[in-house]
C-alpha cells in the first residue's frame, strides 16, 4: 500500500491548503508544519476573552471563541478564502474536527446539546455549492460527537455580501433575514452557534437574538477565526 500511495502521488498530488507543498503520509489537508504555526488564540479555555466581548450588550450569550486570528494576507486568510470561495470545503470539515478536540476539553463547552451552523440562503448554497459553516459544523460534530442542525434556523432572504460594510450597515443587512422551524425542538438546549470569520459579529447576533425567543435556550459560540481590529 505504501509503494501505491507513492505512485498514486507522483500522478494526483495531495499538497497542503495553507503552504502548497507536498503532505506526507501521516498528513490531511494542512500540514503538520503550517498547523504549528497557524495563530491560534486558545480562547476557549476562558469565558470573558476578546470574541465572547464582542458580544457584550448586544445578544445574550454563555461565551464565544475562535480557533484562529484572522490576519490579512496570511496563511488563515489563504485557508478561509480557499475554504469559501474555491470549493475546498474540506478545509471547514478539518479544522472542526480539530477545533472540536480543543472545546471538548473546555469546561465552557462541556454540555452542548447541539451544534447550529449560521445558514446560507438556498440560492446562496446553489452558487457556491454549499454552506462553509456546515461543512464547519460536522467537523466539529465528528469529534465532539454531538448532532448538527441545519433545519430549526433557516435564512429567508439572500442578503448582500457583508465583506465591505462598517458594523452599523451588517446589523442593517442581517437583523431581520432568519426564521425558526419547530423551535419547541431547541427548548432547554446549549447550543453551540458557528460561523466560519467572525469580524463585527452581526450576523450571530442575528441568529443569537432569535434563539434567544426559544425558552430555556443557552447559546455559546465557535468559529474558525476571528478579525479583531
Amino acid at each position: 500500500m505504501t509503494y501505491f500511495h507513492d505512485f498514486l502521488s507522483l500522478f494526483y498530488p495531495n499538497n497542503c491548503f495553507a503552504c502548497g507543498n507536498n503532505l506526507f503520509k501521516n498528513e490531511r489537508v494542512i500540514c503538520l508544519s503550517c498547523l504549528f504555526h497557524l495563530p491560534k488564540t486558545n480562547y476557549h479555555t476562558e469565558k470573558e476573552n476578546p470574541v465572547s466581548k464582542i458580544f457584550w450588550g448586544r445578544t445574550r450569550i454563555e461565551t464565544a471563541a475562535a480557533c484562529y486570528y484572522f490576519v490579512k494576507a496570511s496563511k488563515i486568510q489563504h485557508l478561509v478564502h480557499q475554504f469559501k470561495y474555491k470549493g475546498k470545503k474540506e478545509i471547514g470539515v478539518y479544522i472542526g474536527e480539530l477545533y472540536g478536540k480543543e472545546l471538548i476539553t473546555s469546561y465552557y463547552y462541556q454540555d452542548i446539546d447541539i451544534i447550529i451552523p449560521v445558514p446560507l440562503h438556498p440560492k446562496k448554497i446553489r452558487i457556491r455549492g454549499y454552506n462553509q459553516s456546515e461543512m464547519f459544523a460536522i467537523g466539529l460534530s465528528s469529534s465532539m460527537n454531538i448532532p448538527y442542525d441545519i433545519n430549526s434556523l433557516v435564512r429567508t432572504y439572500a442578503s448582500e455580501t457583508q465583506t465591505k460594510k462598517n458594523r452599523f450597515k451588517r446589523w442593517e443587512n442581517v437583523k431581520e433575514i432568519f426564521d425558526l422551524n419547530l423551535p419547541e425542538k431547541l427548548e432547554n438546549k446549549h447550543i453551540l452557534l458557528i460561523d466560519d470569520v467572525i469580524t463585527t459579529g452581526a450576523t450571530l447576533e442575528a441568529c443569537a437574538n432569535l434563539l434567544n425567543t426559544i425558552q430555556g435556550v443557552r447559546i455559546s459560540i465557535a468559529s474558525i477565526a476571528v478579525a479583531l481590529s
